[in-house]
């Protein structure tokens, strides 16, 4: 809570905000997926406040009540695990919803009066055999989706699977083969199956593959299968995303062919719908949904152009999910720079973002720039630049501002293009803040994409030095203060920043990665491969994983670092913040470490988040010797010189 008050004289970092570390998470309940159903929408809700958990909400789109209503069990978490990331945890149609509860995996039927059965059996070894991604056959006695099975040893196997909806029990294997598998859709009549699929050392967004085979229900045991299958389109230098059928029966598709996700049919070489910009975006996670078509066949669709999401007929919004139709409503999930995310169905907000009460001087839409980069200037890169604001404070006369430079996860993903309070915390205390697009995020073409390909933790580095030194060079941030922070990938880029360039005065690393080396051996099957292209193959290149490796370059770090970390990360382990902590503390480098017990990859729990940032704005003020006015408790900084020491 903050508790001075207003001092329009108080040097940068030490400004008083209405944005305090707790109000990012009360009452706070991200949506992320929605989907329309006839005369009903559902939506799912991430809630900080209760555990991090997500449960699944509907609300009518007809009649006088319209209020929404908590359609799951209190208590329940719709998360699937599948490739760890998760997404696409949960279905809607007819009034009813199936979906995976993350306290067990397992697959479950909600019927309108509330009931849940369970449809998949109990796995040998808790939360062994997960779903995701799936759809209803005609009439829905089955589901189709995507499993993922754990066993004691080696991999866990992918594969497509159909699950009876009936209570049974029954799930029959369709194809299995590829390491990795996704989106499988059935056509509108329920006779032909597509999905999408990979494998190693391929990621989603490299080399993938588009098939489709005859589905028919049949045989003495009424059970699903499938005829032949048959490649529709993709391959070496072609990512396949969203492939959906048309109300026609027409099999669509996005593909990168030509650099940009452009929307695709089968038997068709050029796109049927060519945008500016890109319609597609990385399977990071299952269930994203970027295009749908009306009952007439035409197709609406979003599009990530400079960074942005644009939607036609809503220029409102900046930041657009799950583009659905059901008949002829059309829903989606949009933000803003200055509103978090809302459900709208038919242009009607039904969901409203979250009531913030907060003065529009704090939420000023940020620059959108771009600015050369590399060794000689060759390139370009992306950013959004927020400069500090608060309508209580300026920045007093003779100072410039602290600045951090946010690198984002991934590392194929995205400065967000939405209101990030989190990030707002921050300038309306008096920092700038520049949300890099460095070569390899998405919303730039396949080119860009590659651009960090054998590259990283330097293409990014350079991009996020080359974003500092622009907002230096044009008087906006103190280069005596600038601050690099990101999480995972962006954590590795933050520490490659601080081991091999000097721009940067203090580092931030959420669950980063310090050693290649040990994350090929130890992560999870989704990315086990992906160095082989950020890097490049293990252990045929090894000297060159040392090489780019943070922890075995301890004497370039000179800046103060806070490390933050959940205790049941699998995808960065706990043992790569613990090992760069503790060498840095033994080379007596100023650091701070938290970890947090019960957390995983990505912080989901409100005093997790609230405990984090406050350490980090405690870490920034004894850093850059201001006094924040936040009532904030005690920070161990390890090797902190004494006050008044030289």
């Amino acid at each position: 809570m903050t508790t001075a008050s207003p001092d329009a004289t108080a040097p940068c970092g030490a400004w008083t905000s209405p944005i305090s570390a707790e109000s990012l998470v009360e009452g706070a309940a991200n949506v992320s997926e929605a989907v329309p159903d006839g005369d009903l929408v559902w939506w799912a809700e991430s809630r900080p406040d209760e555990g991090g958990r997500t449960a699944l909400v509907r609300a009518s789109l007809v009649g006088e009540d319209r209020r929404p209503v908590e359609a799951t069990p209190p208590g329940a978490d719709v998360r699937t695990t599948v490739h760890e990331y998760g997404g696409g945890a949960w279905w809607a149609e007819g009034g009813t919803a199936w979906y995976v509860d993350n306290a067990d995996q397992r697959l479950r039927r909600l019927d309108a009066d509330g009931t849940v059965t369970l449809l998949t059996a109990a796995p040998p070894t808790p939360k062994a055999w997960r779903y995701a991604d799936f759809r209803p056959t005609p009439g829905g006695a089955w589901l189709v989706g995507v499993a993922e099975r754990h066993g004691a040893e080696g991999e866990p196997e992918n594969l497509l699977v159909a699950v009876a909806t009936d209570g049974s029990g029954r799930t029959v294997d369709l194809a299995r083969g590829a390491d990795f598998y996704a989106c499988p859709r059935l056509s509108p009549d329920g006779t032909r199956l597509a999905w999408v699929q990979w494998h190693h050392p391929n990621m989603p967004w490299d080399d993938t593959e588009l098939h489709a085979a005859p589905f028919a229900v049949a045989g003495d045991d009424d059970a699903p299968a499938l005829g032949e299958a048959v490649r529709v389109a993709g391959g070496p230098d072609e990512s396949i995303v969203q492939p959906e059928w048309s109300t026609d029966g027409t099999l669509h598709f996005l593909s990168d062919r030509t650099d940009l996700w452009q929307l695709y049919a089968e038997g068709r070489e050029a796109p049927v719908l060519e945008v500016d910009g890109e319609i597609g975006y990385p399977h990071w996670v299952f269930g994203l949904s970027r295009y749908a078509f009306r009952p007439d066949g035409s197709v609406v669709a979003a599009r990530l152009s400079g960074g942005l999401d644009h939607l036609e007929g809503f220029p409102d919004y900046t930041a657009i999910y799950a583009v659905r139709t059901s008949g002829s409503r059309l829903s989606f999930v949009g933000a803003a720079f200055d509103a978090g995310p809302a459900v709208v169905v038919d242009g009607e907000v039904v969901r409203a973002p979250r009531a913030l009460d907060l003065d529009p001087g704090f939420l000023p839409a940020p620059e959108i720039l771009s600015f050369p980069t590399g060794e000689s200037g060759e390139a370009h890169a992306h950013a959004l630049w927020y400069a500090p604001a608060n309508p209580d404070h300026a920045v007093p006369e003779g100072e410039l501002p602290p600045m951090i430079a946010m690198a984002h996860g991934g590392p194929t993903a995205a400065a967000r293009s939405q209101l990030n309070l989190a990030l707002r915390f921050w300038t309306s205390r008096g920092f700038g803040v520049v949300d890099v697009n460095y070569r390899g995020s998405s919303g730039f073409g396949r080119a860009y994409r590659k651009a960090l390909y054998g590259r990283w933790g330097v293409a990014d580095v350079e991009d996020c030095v080359a974003a500092a030194r622009a907002l230096v060079g044009r008087g906006a941030a103190d280069p005596a203060r600038l601050a690099i922070r990101g999480g995972s990938a962006g954590g590795f880029t933050v520490l490659s920043a601080l081991a091999f360039h000097d721009t940067f005065t203090a580092g931030a690393s959420l669950y980063g990665v310090a050693d290649l080396e040990a994350l090929a051996g130890d992560t999870h099957k989704f990315e086990s491969r992906y160095l082989d292209s950020l890097v490049g193959p293990y252990p045929e290149t090894a000297a060159l994983y040392r090489e780019r490796s943070p922890i075995h370059h301890l004497e370039g770090f000179t800046a103060p670092m806070i490390v933050l970390q959940g205790s049941d990360d699998r995808v960065v382990p706990p043992n790569q913040s613990r090992m760069i902590v503790e060498a840095l503390d033994a080379r007596g480098v100023p650091v701070a470490y938290l970890e947090f017990e019960g957390e995983s990859h990505g912080f989901r729990r409100a005093d997790t988040i609230v405990a984090a940032l406050k350490a980090e704005l405690a870490f920034y003020g004894a850093t850059f010797g201001f006094e924040p006015a936040d009532d904030l408790p005690p920070l161990e900084i390890r090797n902190r010189p004494a006050p008044g020491s030289s």
